[in-house]
């Protein structure tokens, strides 16, 4: 993932999933990389991940939605 930015982590996978589809609704692609352990889903995160020329447009979006 060279040509792409981290712009989240979380270890709450219904608020990645929303952040994914925020992202996805606005046109810009998203990757997720989930690093939740399989067994205690209290140990890991999941990141986001969007090309880095979106990276800006991406948190605009992201920060936005957070404050509401």
């Amino acid at each position: 993932m060279h040509s792409w930015h981290n712009i989240f982590t979380t270890n709450n996978y219904p608020e990645a999933s929303i952040i994914q589809g925020l992202l996805e609704e606005n046109s810009i692609p998203v990757q997720m990389l989930n690093k939740m352990d399989s067994s205690y889903q209290t140990f890991g995160e999941i990141e986001l991940f969007v090309p880095i020329h979106l990276k800006e447009m991406a948190l605009d979006l992201i920060s936005k939605a957070l404050m509401n």
